[in-house]
């Protein structure tokens, strides 16, 4: 029985059990896959025991993205270029890693708003360990415009210079005048997410015809999305990256290529409306 894991800490909140769940049921496959919380401390520990304890391999979230990248013997070039590992496999008993957030999110927005790749400029709220994922997703689907912003100015140098020529770093505060032009508008922050503060940014001077996206889905409609709309603008929620990051790892694992469908998205939905009605943590 192939056996697969999420290990963060916390972990509790995860859906991935829930998604893995699904379509191991779905194809009818033999195979378990847990959430496992593991501190930064035991994190080695734990992933030089896989093999021992039957695993084939298994999701890794924060704060464990970078420790993943660091004990991989193999890495794929999403990894090598974000330098950090969300999903492990193992190849003739090798542990390899993975970066599957940069394609979660292209294949969200390919699924949601095809052709959205005809645009190639772009402007990136944040410059955290998900900003790298995107800028790097962008630049693979060749845009050459990315606009970072950062309340921390330094950090959003550190990825522009990271990535190179097409980059641009700049302070939160130039938002309104890095609007202009830009075609797509992706929020990789935590602002927005439920316990945060609000995160709403004036979208009034964004381009007509800017597509807007929020890699946060709890709740589904951000601050940034409700004020996309009310502007007019397109918009893609976060949750459809959540599921298709997910797809690569169950292939390693399980040997099925699964579909992202309603019945999951809806699944998930669900899912999150019961925890919003017990108020439990996500």
């Amino acid at each position: 029985m192939a056996r697969a894991f999420v290990t963060g800490l916390p972990i509790h909140h995860s859906r991935s059990p829930l998604i893995h769940g699904y379509w191991l049921k779905k194809y009818g496959l033999v195979g378990s896959y847990q959430a496992i919380e593991i501190a930064p401390e035991g994190f080695a520990d734990f992933v030089h025991s896989l093999q021992g304890n039957g695993y084939a391999g298994g999701n890794v979230t924060i704060p464990h993205k970078e420790s993943a990248f660091a004990l991989c013997t193999r890495h794929d070039e999403a990894a090598e270029d974000i330098g950090a590992v969300n999903t492990l496999w193992f190849e003739e008993g090798v542990l390899c890693g993975g970066n599957t957030d940069a394609y979660g999110f292209v294949a969200n927005l390919d699924a949601v708003s095809p052709g959205w790749d005809r645009r190639k400029s772009a402007l990136v709220l944040g410059a955290g360990g998900a900003s790298r994922a995107v800028v790097y997703a962008l630049k693979q689907r060749g845009f050459d415009d990315v606009r970072i912003v950062n309340r921390t100015v330094d950090r959003a140098r550190e990825l522009a210079d990271r990535f190179g020529t097409g980059i641009s770093s700049h302070e939160w505060r130039a938002i309104p005048e890095l609007l202009k032009g830009a075609e797509l508008i992706v929020n990789t922050t935590s602002l927005g997410m439920e316990g945060k503060e609000d995160g709403a940014v004036d979208l009034s001077l964004a381009d007509r015809d800017a597509l807007v996206t929020d890699i946060v889905y709890v709740p589904l409609q951000t601050p940034l999305l409700k004020t996309a709309r009310v502007c007019g603008l397109e918009t893609v929620d976060g949750l459809g990256m959540l599921l298709h990051q997910a797809v690569p790892g169950f292939e390693r694992w399980f040997g099925v290529r699964p579909d992202v469908t309603p019945e999951l998205r809806t699944l998930i939905l669900a899912d999150m409306a019961m925890s919003d009605l017990s108020g439990q943590s996500r």
